[in-house]
């Protein structure tokens, strides 16, 4: 027997639940047209992923429960589909999926292990589900809990996201009740080099339990700052069948495709099966089931990305999200000359670029009904122009070097480029300050002061500019910055999405190199940021004096490469300083230079001193295996001793 399966991607909204639920009837559309018999979608696609604490609120259980109803009553005669939502019973919340077919709830499982490590904190709202329970819901009448539906002797089980990913995993049970098909209803955010550990997990499942495993996924930029990049899979017998696109900027994406149940059950077979703890009770669906089609369509061959194409694909999507989802007109941009900044349009005029090749100009319209966008044929160039404005501001320490490369940046990108002079600024501000200080302000003992104030009288003007066109001004701070503080508070950390905070320095460099010289595959060749790349990263908020080098960010600081290494063993790994300092004195290029243990120290203590800057920076993107954002990855006390008895004890 052939049963065709099928999984979608959805770019959800939370709280949007006749978006959501207009989404989902897409995908169901677009599946009937495969010939899909079952289909999944992903985790909690009726509410959102990310309701956060609004899924303590009875109202959203209710709304949820509606949209369940109505949705179930959609389905065609001859398919089953699953319904991610958040579930209450008996008071207590639970994240659940439903199974629907024939016009009604047919039943539900219920999340075993919650997501908390990370950017999850799912064990704030949810309850996780006994092993073994089993009850009937209260309002549905139908049973909620462990169990395994058997329809035309096919007999479909659910592991809820990370049930799959868990020791003891539910696959387990569903595998000794000889299960056919195990359906994953996903919400699996983003980072780097991720989706290969999803591909390996999805297969072995597969091959390892016995099954067909069906792996749906979220997509998008869903709550602001988590992405998911659809990443749809099935697989049976520890082979992949089909993949979906990644990273796309369609809201509705579905995958199919064929299991042999005979080569799964043969498989199971031979391979055998231990006898569970608890063994799930088995529902008969009693449903007609329509005719398989003999005319899928070949699988698409994905192919995989390198690190700088997804950091492109999964940045400009989530600001392309966001911007689609907030409702504003475009972006505004402090173009300072720089490689941070200059990431940031060279990211915005991705978004557009990718917006429009995969949507079409009829579909960017509809996506972006507020944009005012030019009539004729639509290019990524003359959107860029339309939606992003930059601004170079300079002070008496700009250079031209600056000023040519930002003027290049906005050349190459389209982007609208707008230049003033804030010197007069700076000046009225010192006079203000020495006037009450009853002294002078002096480089030699304001230097923080006086480089500061330069940040901060930038920043008025460009929001001023981001209210009166109705657009989302972006902060430029990268997160190697972030976790050292080096950032002027009210100044270049002004802005209202922070695209760059969730990477560190010396990948960006890395990523504006291969983008230029077109080595980050799918990502268009722009030359025109060698005036970026050729540059040493500086501030220029200092004067330049006669004989003295230029100021630059790793003077300031210390190696980027280095500064990339500490915060992956202070703050992903958690090593204390002299863990760090073993690890750093051996085998790397920094073990025989004399600076590195003041650089170890000089990381932690601006590390431990600048946790009140991280706490209100701008939203930012979870894009890498470790995330400074307090709300979403590091949380770390704003007031601590900062390690100061152990860098004492290192003579640091």
């Amino acid at each position: 027997m052939i049963l065709r399966l099928g999984a979608a991607a959805l770019a959800t909204t939370p709280l949007d639940f006749s978006g959501n639920l207009n989404l989902a009837r897409e995908a169901v559309r677009q599946a009937r047209d495969l010939g899909v018999q079952l289909l999944c979608l992903p985790e909690l696609w009726i509410s959102g992923y990310g309701c956060e604490d609004m899924f303590l609120s009875a109202w959203v259980a209710e709304r949820s429960l509606a949209s369940l109803k109505s949705f179930a009553a959609e389905i065609p005669e001859g398919m089953l589909v699953t319904a991610g939502l958040p579930v209450r019973v008996r008071g207590r919340v639970h994240n659940a999926c439903a199974l629907v077919g024939g016009g009604r709830v047919l039943g539900l499982a219920a999340k075993r292990h919650l997501a908390r490590e990370g950017i999850h904190y799912e064990p704030r709202w949810f309850t996780p589900w006994t092993p073994g329970a089993l009850e009937t819901h209260p309002e549905l009448g139908c049973p909620i809990g462990d169990q395994v539906f058997e329809w035309h002797g096919v007999r479909i089980g659910f592991e809820i996201c990370e049930d799959a990913w868990a020791a003891g995993r539910p696959g387990l049970e569903l595998a000794a009740a000889d299960c056919d098909v195990i359906l994953c209803p996903s919400a699996s955010h983003f980072a780097l080099g991720k989706d290969e550990l999803r591909s390996r997990l999805v297969a072995d499942g597969s091959r390892s339990l016995g099954t067909a495993f069906v792996w749906a996924n979220l997509s998008g930029n869903e709550a602001g700052r988590a992405i998911y990049d659809a990443s749809c899979r099935i697989a049976s017998c520890g082979r992949i069948l089909t993949e979906g696109e990644r990273l796309t900027f369609r809201s509705v994406v579905v995958s199919a495709a064929d299991a042999d149940l005979e080569e799964i059950r043969t498989h199971r077979a031979v391979s055998g099966h231990p006898v569970p703890a608890h063994a799930p009770r088995v529902h008969l669906v009693e449903l007609p089931i329509a005719p398989a089609k003999a005319d899928l369509p070949a699988a698409i061959e994905r192919g995989t990305f390198d690190p700088h194409t997804e950091f492109a694909r999964a940045t400009a999507l989530a600001m392309w999200d966001y911007l689609r989802k907030a409702g504003a007109k475009g972006f505004i941009l402090s173009l300072s000359g720089g490689a941070d900044s200059a990431a940031c349009a060279v990211l915005c005029h991705l978004a557009f670029h990718w917006a429009l090749e995969e949507l079409g100009e009829d579909g960017f319209r509809q996506a972006l009904p507020r944009i005012d966008s030019p009539h004729g044929t639509l290019s990524a160039k003359r959107l860029t122009g339309e939606m992003l404005l930059c601004a170079y501001q300079a002070t008496r320490n700009s250079g031209t070097v600056t000023r040519s490369a930002a003027e290049a940046v906005a050349e190459g990108t389209g982007a609208v480029f707008r230049a003033w002079d804030v010197d007069a600024l700076v000046e009225g501000y010192r006079h203000i300050a020495e006037e009450a200080l009853e002294r002078k302000l002096s480089w030699s003992k304001d230097d923080i002061a006086l480089q500061n104030i330069q940040a901060r009288v930038r920043a008025p003007s460009v929001w001023m500019l981001a209210n009166a066109l109705d657009r989302l001004l972006i902060t430029t701070s990268n997160r190697s910055e972030m976790a050292v503080g080096y950032a002027t508070m009210d100044g270049d950390t002004a802005g209202s999405l922070s695209p760059l905070a969730g990477i560190d320095k010396h990948f960006l460099l890395g990523w504006l190199a291969a983008v230029q010289a077109g080595q980050a595959k799918g990502v268009p060749a722009m030359p025109f940021l060698h005036v970026i790349t050729q540059q040493a990263p500086t501030a220029e908020l200092r004067p330049r004096e006669e004989g003295k080098a230029e100021q630059t960010d790793e003077a300031d600081l210390m190696p980027y490469p280095l500064l990339s290494r500490l915060e992956m063993l202070a703050i992903r790994d958690r090593k204390s300083p002299r863990q760090c300092l073993r690890e750093l004195s051996s085998n790397t290029p920094w073990s025989d230079d004399p600076r590195l243990k003041t650089w170890v120290g000089r990381f932690f203590r601006l590390w431990t001193r600048n946790q009140w800057k991280r706490e209100r920076y701008a939203p930012s993107f979870h894009l890498d295996r470790h995330d400074l954002d307090p709300r979403a990855g590091t949380r770390f006390p704003i007031l601590s001793a900062g390690f100061s008895e152990e860098l004492a004890e290192l003579g640091i």
